[in-house]
């Protein structure tokens, strides 16, 4: 008998930015205006941006819905439609979006 379970229903999704040079706060600040409205989605559990210790323009969100369908449905939302296609292009240098279950101990 294994000691732990692999949520396989709920998605856990950490997206990772880096700021262009002289960015960072404009990148936090627009994301930061996703947040309000994502916690009000009906399949949002956890949505919370982070700032690296390690590297100033690097931020985070850790990210939680309470199935696959309710994260494509955010991001198919109006909102992170234009964060990807209109802000993020003049903010980021680079990110990274991974997508996990969580593992419950």
């Amino acid at each position: 008998m294994s000691d732990f379970v692999i949520n396989k229903t709920q998605l856990v999704c950490v997206a990772q930015f880096v700021a262009k040079p002289g960015k960072r706060d404009a990148l936090t600040a627009a994301l930061a205006a996703l947040i309000p409205a994502t916690r009000r989605e009906p399949g949002c559990i956890r949505y919370e941006l982070n700032v690296s210790l390690e590297d100033e323009n690097k931020v985070a969100f850790v990210e939680k819905f309470v199935d696959k369908a309710a994260f494509d449905e955010h991001c198919a939302s109006q909102a992170i439609q234009d964060y990807f296609n209109k802000v993020m292009p003049e903010l980021v240098e680079s990110h990274h979006v991974e997508i996990f279950n969580q593992v419950i101990a």
